[in-house]
């Protein structure tokens, strides 16, 4: 009789056990306790659960992995969301243009380019973002912080993926090739950059004279023609140029450097526009032609010069 009696006793205990934890979880959110906290950084959890797994962080513990390329997460959820590469299963569709992306957050970032939602603000300078991540990139700017380095230069940056396109620098790499004459390059934007020779496409205008041009900062340097900004200034004689390479090329005439020589008499020049020129002695091209006689020439300047004569040739005569 006693022992049916603690048998059932104990049931009941198991039983009302299970029932108030079922019943204290949703009694804690309502309540917004977190009685679960880190004993490492003090951050507190509603659930058991989240505060194991977020030890993980701080124990480096990894212990789900990836059955097709070994790599280890330190929860389950990111190793799902992982082998969806591999599977290439993307359940997360875009309601307003398709695109589908493997995970929740991804699709959560990308609907804000339709709303233009953006709900991470800089507290320096108000730029919005529509991921906290750009934010975080972002206020590197303010604080100067560079976290990224290279391993081969010490180089710096502020954000990993400047980095790994640094790094192609070092090891040559070129993962984008045009399609149309197969020349790679190390940066997509590049690769893009580069289409629009072959397609002809000018989407940048300029609003002064309305000289379009491919890329955006073509566009940059051309508007100095307009205003006469010179923002590259020479520490030596105080020469300042529109461009950088304008620059860069002007101090060799103080450093005395010149990199580029010829192959056939190895006469050397301290920018390469000079060099093609000089070539052309060796080769005999005559790319300028006068379109009034026809003679060539191997430089623009002497076809200027030579113009002049038809031009005063064409002047009217005084009969008197």
């Amino acid at each position: 009789m006693f022992k049916t009696f603690w048998f059932y006793q104990g049931v009941l205990n198991e039983q009302l056990h299970v029932n108030s934890a079922e019943c204290i979880y949703p009694c804690v959110i309502h309540r917004g306790e977190r009685p679960y906290a880190c004993e490492v950084c003090n951050r507190a959890f509603t659930q058991k659960c989240n505060l194991i797994t977020h030890r993980h962080i701080h124990s480096g513990k990894r212990p789900y992995n990836c059955n097709v390329c070994n790599k280890a997460f330190s929860r389950r959820s990111n190793l799902i969301t992982h082998q969806r590469i591999h599977s290439g299963e993307c359940p997360y569709t875009c309601d307003v243009c398709n695109k589908a992306f493997s995970d929740k957050s991804s699709l959560i970032k990308h609907r804000r380019i339709h709303s233009g939602e953006c709900p991470y603000a800089c507290e320096v300078c108000n730029r919005a973002f529509s991921g906290k991540g750009s934010l975080i990139t972002h206020q590197r700017i303010h604080s100067g912080e560079r976290p990224y380095t290279c391993n081969v230069c010490n180089k710096a940056f502020s954000d990993k993926s400047s980095l790994i396109k640094h790094r192609r620098i070092h090891s040559g790499e070129c993962p984008y090739a045009c399609e149309v004459c197969n020349r790679a390059f190390s940066r997509k934007s590049s690769l893009i950059t580069h289409r629009r020779i072959h397609s002809g496409e000018c989407p940048y205008t300029c609003d002064v004279c309305n000289k379009a041009f491919s890329d955006k900062s073509s566009l940059i340097k051309h508007r100095r023609i307009h205003s006469g900004e010179c923002p590259y200034v020479c520490e030596v004689c105080n020469r300042a140029f529109s461009r950088k390479s304008g620059l860069i090329t002007h101090q060799r005439i103080h450093s005395g450097e010149c990199p580029y020589s010829c192959d056939v008499c190895n006469k050397a020049f301290s920018d390469k526009s000079n060099l093609i020129t000089h070539q052309r002695i060796h080769s005999g091209e005559r790319p300028y032609t006068c379109n009034v006689c026809s003679k060539a020439f191997n430089r623009r300047s002497n076809l200027i010069r030579h113009q002049h004569i038809h031009s005063v040739e064409c002047l009217p005569t005084c009969d008197v």
